[in-house]
């Protein structure tokens, strides 16, 4: 075989049904190659979306999605999904083609330094040369990318070795998986120290992020929730990972949090942290001045570990992956009757979440994203998966909206990327096609990868597009206000254009436009249960105001929540 028939049958090997890719003159003996063996190739509208498309296949199963681009500024234009998929730990494949390896380093049409632009922004960069066996390559990138803190895998593939003679060996990809399996577990002691300190406290409190988000850790999580009910919160990238309607479920922490996850996390004494990377969104972090309390921390990451070690002195930590170390201290609990003693810290959560709860202007004239959003949640199912792009909508989809399983709240936390839902849709849908796909977008962003409407309604993809059109960057918006006087230099997008038609001359067959509250319920109702792809633009207020909210630099106590919420 030459290297591409050898990269297809390989991806073959591991499962690869699909692949999202974007043709070009140096990768077409791949293409052509991946056709023939009979693996799909969705071809988006660009191919940054390509990739995004890839890392919503990730994000939203087990298996890794895959993208296939050409040279020069087909592979740079993925570079905005690979570091977004890197910031949030999704693990993805991306190949590019590549000019010959003795043009490589000139002025050759389309040629690109990959690995200088990439090595930030990916967990590895590689370089396919006459010297390596492409087999090897491609099934030990599948694993790695899979492997301890999972992240993309960008393969530089030179035109000149695609068209190259190899050895196909068909080696079985349980090699390769084997090769990173570290399975690292908590000792008798371990799990001692952990309920000790545990025990010991009065106002013990869960917080959950992203590096949960399956569902092995979800059910093991759940159990342990099942058995003491520790007051719970979760990050952006933590949604749908605990079940959000328990009492003990108080919301997402942050700069956007709900009250009652940031009222909580001010009388703490224990702060039990898993798979969380402290990022600034959580505004001010459990450690700091002004919010101390002891924390125990798990993570897969070591370098993570170390660094909250070194800056937050935790009395507890480890290192591994966090089904295997909730089935040890759920394995220790169980053999050892350990029960904690917090009712009174249980009563009290429990009525901050009643008593704090999320509210917006129910008066106001225009109709409110977070209407929307309260409305769309008594909508879902457990086979419901979401997407959102970036802004107040993000926002106010995490707040309000009730997911009931892990992998079903699609959005870009580390990385904040406008244009991220629609196809990061697209591969969600392809890796299930059973659920029921939403994508939920603001106008901005919506916009930054409007050509994936073309992509939906190409391939009939029975994909929902929720357009909350408030005509204007609202969250820049909202800045402005505060720091520059309602000067809106950038953010204002009053249009009459109508995006529901625009998505009817795209092909899809429901499409409707709501500007009066009256038809909102009814419109939701009609979307919802539409066959096919289906898109609902309603126009929203430019002038609401995400609420809660906490000033950059500030810590929980300074949380703003506006004039409609106790």
């Amino acid at each position: 075989m030459d290297n591409a028939q050898i990269l297809a049958k390989s991806f073959s090997d591991l499962g690869v049904k699909k692949v999202f890719g974007f043709s070009g003159a140096t990768i077409l003996p791949v293409f052509h190659a991946i056709d023939e063996i009979g693996i799909e190739i969705v071809v988006e509208a660009n191919e940054q979306s390509c990739a995004f498309a890839a890392g919503g296949y990730s994000r939203s199963s087990d298996m890794v999605g895959v993208a296939v681009v050409t040279s020069g500024p087909a592979i740079t234009n993925t570079l905005t999904a690979v570091a977004d998929a890197y910031a949030d730990s999704i693990p993805l494949l991306v190949f590019a083609g590549q000019v010959a390896q003795t043009k490589m380093g000139t002025d050759e049409f389309q040629t690109i330094n990959v690995n200088s632009i990439f090595a930030d922004a990916a967990k590895k960069v590689i370089l396919v040369t006459e010297m390596q066996n492409v087999e090897e390559i491609v099934k030990d990138a599948y694993f790695l990318a899979k492997s301890g803190k999972p992240g993309p895998v960008v393969i530089d593939f030179p035109f000149d070795i695609q068209k190259n003679e190899g050895t196909y060996r068909a080696i079985d990809p349980q090699r390769f998986r084997h090769k990173y399996d570290e399975e690292r577990h908590l000792g008798e002691n371990q799990c001692k120290e952990f309920f000790d300190l545990l025990q010991s406290a009065k106002r013990p409190l869960l917080y959950i992020g992203g590096g949960l988000n399956s569902e092995e850790a979800s059910e093991r999580i759940r159990n342990f929730n099942r058995r003491y009910k520790v007051p719970s919160i979760w990050s952006l990238m933590g949604k749908g990972i605990l079940n959000e309607k328990a009492d003990w479920a108080l919301g997402m922490l942050g700069m956007f949090g709900v009250p009652a996850a940031n009222i909580a996390i001010q009388s703490t004494d224990l702060f039990v942290a898993f798979g969380i990377r402290w990022d600034d969104r959580v505004s001010q972090k459990v450690g700091e001045s002004g919010l101390e309390a002891e924390i125990a921390y798990f993570d897969v990451n070591p370098e993570k570990v170390q660094e909250v070690r070194f800056s937050r002195n935790p009395k507890f930590s480890f290192i591994g992956k966090a089904e295997t170390a909730l089935d040890d201290i759920l394995n220790y609990a169980e053999k050892h009757d350990i029960q904690l003693d917090i009712a009174e810290w249980q009563d009290y959560a429990f009525n901050l979440k009643k008593e704090h709860q999320l509210d917006f202007n129910r008066d106001a004239t225009a109709i409110q994203q977070a209407e929307v959003m309260e409305l769309l949640s008594g909508m879902l199912t457990e086979d419901t998966k979401l997407t959102t792009g970036v802004g107040n909508h993000q926002m106010f989809a995490a707040q309000y909206l009730v997911t009931l399983k892990p992998k079903t709240f699609l959005t870009s936390g580390g990385y904040g990327t406008m244009g991220f839902a629609l196809p990061t849709a697209i591969g969600a849908h392809y890796a299930n096609p059973e659920a029921t796909i939403i994508a939920i977008d603001g106008d901005g962003s919506l916009l930054m990868n409007l050509g994936e409407l073309f992509s939906v309604g190409k391939y009939q993809l029975p994909v929902k597009v929720l357009l909350l059109n408030n005509h204007g960057d609202c969250m820049v918006r909202n800045i402005q206000d505060i720091l520059y006087g309602g000067a809106h230099v950038g953010t204002k997008k009053i249009t009459s254009i109508s995006f529901a038609n625009v998505a009817r001359e795209m092909g899809f067959s429901f499409h409707r436009r709501v500007m009066d509250r009256t038809e909102l319920k009814k419109g939701l109702e009609d979307f919802v249960n539409a066959d096919g792809p289906s898109f609902l633009e309603v126009v929203t207020d430019v002038d609401e105001v995400l609420y809660p909210r906490i000033p950059a630099g500030l810590g929980y106590k300074d949380m703003i929540l506006g004039p409609h919420m106790k």
